[in-house]
């Protein structure tokens, strides 16, 4: 494959053509770590994967020449026919050649556990899953006579035996007779003997003789029906046992055992699907000989990391036992957000052993991890683009080697929508449907003064300072989840609605582009912004100072300088800054592309729409309470932070003299090199300890550069966290959230 060919395609189709190829070679079983943290990329990577790899399997059939070729997928009578005389009456023979087949057909089977997330046991809902998609794919009839007729649990437990011969069946056999040859003369010799019996009786050889004589022909009749309904007694049985299993499968029974306590409670639900795992291995392996060709189940695993820890540990063992057989016939697609997964995984309790982690634990389940890079900046203005036009994300036709067809169809689209969710194709019509109608209250503002023409216009002008490959700065600070792209599309519309309803001025289309995409990726710290924006004109309000706040500063001089004290209050504000973005893309978005002023942010302030404003009242309490322990400080003459962090050691020598404090601790300060930075971001027992403090000295000195500080952390902000964001996990530990 040229690499010149691929280098202008979409990256996430490069990626899925690469792992498909890769799928394609490896030796069954295999659990394969598809990662990304956006669910609609990891949809679309899938959908690609299933191309890819029919189009492989296609491709290996069309080159293969010998004979005899692979029977047709499509059902057929006679392969009906033939499927169930082997199923009957013939055992499958592995061989070399059938053992090293080059023809392979791929089963995808999707199973989105959060679908079945209710349940407590969520590893049986993708047992069951399993167990539908190959009855969908093969037959239920297939499946039962299989069960009853094919399946020796004693016998196929056992390694397979390679043999060398050229058949590939082998009939049963009841002593040295085949069994389709002993049915068959039992047929023949039923019908040559009932049917004269049906029509004629024994009444015609009677005659006139005595009743002994009659007596005797009576006993001969009823013999010739005895002797001939064992057969259909063992007929009756055989068919009673196939109604049993199309009607009452596997499936029921497992959904039985997990209503059942005392069976669920136990391990004797788990030895019952691993039976029944086992019992799908060998009906795959007997359709494998049957249809000539390799049969590869891809079990895509969805949405797992939406669901509780316990139970997804409890997925991941039964992949790890269930799954990975050494004659698995399975290649499994882990298909999750990978920092999500670990956190749930390293909360879930007695998983783990005390020297494991997460990652471990996940070490031992994956075989090929595969991380899907994020978009190229190219790519996320590709998708936008399409978005914005009401288009599948990724385009379609995509070749991807010399010679290989277009992609066409609804199975091969590159859509990255989620296979659950409601899609709304709108035509052109629709998508010029105002947002406000046109019979609207008269007394809250007059639509008929509203130029929407203008309006799309201005909207679309916005979106294009995004899309745009040539001018667009805005690009490179897209998020790679389309979801986020959506929330972009839909604030920017809106936002330009309200200010056309308020009739405010609206600033150039880019600066509003900016401003959404800003609150989009990092919405704590604009938040901390616009807190303290709103502090600063309190606290002018509060001095009545005859002078404003300065509303030319950028807000970056805003951020910067009120920097240190976010750094201070983080172990308070953490599961709110872990939403933000690259910080380094925050400094360069607004010290050098987009020097947005506090008057911007104050206009901007009345039509924000994609902000939660929990995360500033949150950032309000907190700072409420640092301000508390300010007051404090001020009241003990206690230096300020800001201050403290730039006094060196002589500097400390210095204050620790004006407190009278004895030398020697002035030269512990110098030789261990203790600094402003030490003081305050270090342990306060470790400093106590180094500088070898009674409690008297010791209480003198924090006051004087640490200020009335409690003595431990308080548990309330994470428990307050915990109560206004239901939906934000938080470790016992306070770690890793």
């Amino acid at each position: 494959m040229a690499i010149e060919k691929v280098t202008d395609i979409p990256s996430d189709n490069v990626y899925a053509y690469a792992l498909s190829k890769t799928l394609t070679k490896v030796s069954s079983p295999v659990t394969v770590g598809l990662y990304s943290e956006c669910h609609n990329r990891i949809n679309m990577v899938l959908k690609n994967i299933e191309v890819h790899m029919n189009q492989e399997g296609k491709r290996r059939e069309e080159k293969y020449t010998k004979e005899p070729k692979p029977r047709s997928v499509k059902p057929s009578i006679s392969n009906l026919i033939s499927v169930i005389f082997r199923l009957l009456f013939c055992r499958p023979v592995w061989t070399e050649q059938n053992q090293n087949m080059k023809n392979v057909r791929y089963i995808f089977v999707r199973f989105s556990a959060w679908h079945f997330a209710g349940s407590d046991l969520l590893w049986a809902g993708l047992v069951m899953q399993l167990s539908k998609a190959l009855q969908h794919s093969f037959g239920k009839l297939q499946l039962a006579l299989f069960r009853i007729a094919q399946y020796d649990e004693e016998e196929d437990a056992k390694k397979k035996m390679i043999e060398d011969i050229p058949k590939n069946w082998r009939s049963k056999k009841l002593g040295c007779i085949p069994i389709w040859a002993l049915i068959l003369m039992i047929i023949i010799a039923s019908l040559l003997i009932l049917v004269p019996l049906i029509i004629f009786g024994f009444s015609y050889l009677k005659g006139d003789q005595q009743n002994e004589e009659s007596s005797s022909y009576g006993v001969i009749e009823g013999f010739a029906i005895t002797a001939l309904g064992v057969p259909a007694v063992g007929a009756l049985r055989f068919i009673i046992l196939l109604l049993k299993n199309l009607i009452l499968n596997q499936d029921l029974k497992i959904r039985q055992g997990l209503d059942n306590k005392k069976v669920s409670e136990q391990l004797g639900l788990m030895h019952e699907v691993r039976k029944e795992m086992r019992l799908l291995c060998c009906f795959i392996f007997f359709m494998e000989i049957f249809e000539r060709r390799r049969i590869r189940v891809v079990l895509e695993i969805t949405n797992l990391d939406r669901c509780t820890p316990k139970k997804i540990v409890g997925v991941l063992d039964a992949i790890n036992i269930l799954l990975s057989d050494d004659e698995s016939p399975f290649i499994s697609v882990l298909a999750v957000d990978p920092e999500v997964l670990v956190r749930q995984v390293q909360q879930a309790e007695d998983c783990l052993r005390k020297r494991n982690t997460a990652y471990d634990f996940l070490d031992r389940i994956i075989t090929l991890p595969f991380t899907v890079p994020p978009l190229s900046d190219s790519s996320k203005s590709s998708v936008f683009e399409n978005i914005v036009r009401g288009q599948s994300e990724i385009p379609e036709e995509i070749p991807l080697e010399t010679g290989a067809s277009t992609f066409k169809g609804p199975g091969t689209s590159f859509s990255v929508e989620d296979e659950y969710s409601v899609r709304f194709d709108e035509t052109k019509e629709e998508q010029e449907i105002p947002l406000i109608g046109k019979k609207a209250n008269n007394e809250t503002f007059a639509v008929a003064e509203l130029n929407l023409e203008d309006v799309d216009r201005f909207i679309e002008s916005a979106f294009t300072f995004i899309f745009s490959r040539d001018t667009s700065k805005l690009n490179k600070y897209l998020s790679g989840d389309t979801m986020s792209m959506r929330r972009v599309i839909n604030s920017i519309r809106v936002t330009i609605m309200i200010m056309e309803i308020r009739k405010l001025e609206p600033p150039h289309p880019e600066k509003i582009a900016a401003w959404i995409v800003l609150l989009d990726r990092w919405p704590c710290r604009v938040s901390w912004i616009l807190q303290c924006v709103e502090d600063d004109q309190q606290s002018y309000e509060i001095d009545d100072s005859s002078c404003a706040a300065d509303a030319t500063k950028t807000i970056w001089e805003v951020f910067n300088y009120n920097s240190l004290e976010l750094c201070m209050i983080e172990h308070a504000v953490e599961n709110f800054l872990e939403r933000d973005g690259d910080p380094e893309l925050f400094e360069i978005f607004l010290r050098k592309d987009f020097k947005f002023t506090v008057r911007e942010l104050e206009m901007f302030k009345l039509c924000t729409v994609n902000l939660n404003y929990s995360i500033k009242k949150e950032l309000a309490r907190v700072r409420g309470r640092r301000r508390l322990r300010r007051a404090g400080r001020n009241a003990f003459q206690s230096i300020s932070s800001r201050t403290l962090m730039n006094m060196n050691p002589e500097d400390i020598c210095q204050e620790m003299t004006k407190l009278s404090l004895p030398e020697k601790y002035l030269e512990t300060v110098r030789t261990n090199f203790i600094d402003g930075r030490t003081i305050l971001f270090g342990d306060p027992k470790d400093l106590r300890q180094v500088l070898q403090m009674t409690l008297g000295e010791w209480m003198t000195f924090k006051f004087h550069f640490l200020g009335v500080t409690p003595s431990s952390r308080p548990a309330q902000p994470q428990s307050h966290l915990a109560a206004t964001n239901p939906g934000v996990v938080i470790c016992p530990s306070g770690h890793g959230r």
